[in-house]
């Protein structure tokens, strides 16, 4: 049975002028000519993204959308009507976003998180930026400390509201983060704490100690890559130090801190220097 907007194996069947057709147990469908790969032979088995068109067939397109049935993505409006959002997700049909399921009203260019679900009424591919609803309710399996894959779905007042190993909600503080982020983005993150509600709240860095001994091999390596010396010390502008290293200015601090009581650096006014070796 074919998976509806999802990836299929198929079979090559018969070629005519406008393409190809595909076998599958739901009848043939039309692979267009101009998404067939060169040299494909009756008899092959393509690898194929399956939709419904402008007219509502089944149609295969080697095309890679941006998100499947199943799968959370941050899509830009291409256009709205009275009925809903047609959103930009890599296909030629854009992606309905019904107005039902709107959290608010959306303008073209916006973008928006969503989920891409199969409607059982229509059997069509449709999208809802109502994504909290789709996230499974069972408990984060794992502990503080975790290293986790973070979807950044919403930017609020306090931080950014974000989908860990897509399945999870958490939440990145804004004063923990210290490059820009936007919809959609996928950081690698880690687990501070699980919250009595089960929602997590994460970070961009490691946690505890395994923080600190992460930020002085970054520092190490960034001095020998720079002849000894970095523009940096415990004076500088917080932006400064992420730009450089990558990290906070407090995790900085401490992890300066320790490289400075093991006698591997020397702290200046405006600069941190090596010394000799460890």
């Amino acid at each position: 049975m074919l998976a509806l907007g999802d990836y299929n194996e198929l079979e090559v069947a018969r070629a005519v002028d406008f393409g190809l057709y595909l076998t599958s147990d739901d009848g043939d469908l039309l692979l267009p000519i101009k998404y067939v790969p060169e040299g494909t032979q009756i008899g092959d088995r393509l690898r194929v993204f399956v939709y419904r068109d402008s007219e509502d067939r089944l149609i295969a397109t080697t095309l890679e959308p941006l998100a499947r049935v199943g799968e959370f993505a941050a899509l830009t409006v291409k256009d709205v009507s009275s009925n809903g959002a047609f959103l930009e997700w890599g296909l030629e049909k854009d992606l309905f976003l019904p107005y039902r399921n709107q959290r608010q009203a959306l303008r073209v260019g916006q973008r928006a998180t969503v989920y891409v679900y199969l409607d059982e009424n229509s059997d069509r591919i449709v999208a809802s930026s109502k994504w909290e609803k789709y996230l499974p309710q069972a408990e984060f399996p794992g502990q503080a400390g975790d290293q986790v894959e973070l979807f950044v779905a919403q930017d609020t007042d306090l931080g950014y509201t974000v989908i860990v190993n897509g399945a999870y909600l958490g939440l990145l503080y804004h004063n923990e983060v210290f490059r820009p982020l936007r919809l959609g983005d996928k950081p690698t993150g880690y687990v501070r704490q699980i919250r009595p509600d089960g929602k997590l709240d994460v970070s961009l860095q490691k946690v505890g100690y395994d923080e600190a001994l992460d930020a002085t091999e970054t520092i190490l390596t960034a001095l020998r890559a720079n002849g000894g010396a970095l523009p940096l010390s415990d004076k500088s502008e917080p932006d400064d130090i992420y730009r450089r290293l990558g990290m906070s200015k407090k995790v900085f601090k401490k992890a300066l801190g320790t490289l400075y009581k093991r006698g591997l650096v020397q702290l200046a006014p405006d600069e941190t220097r090596l010394l000799g070796q460890e």
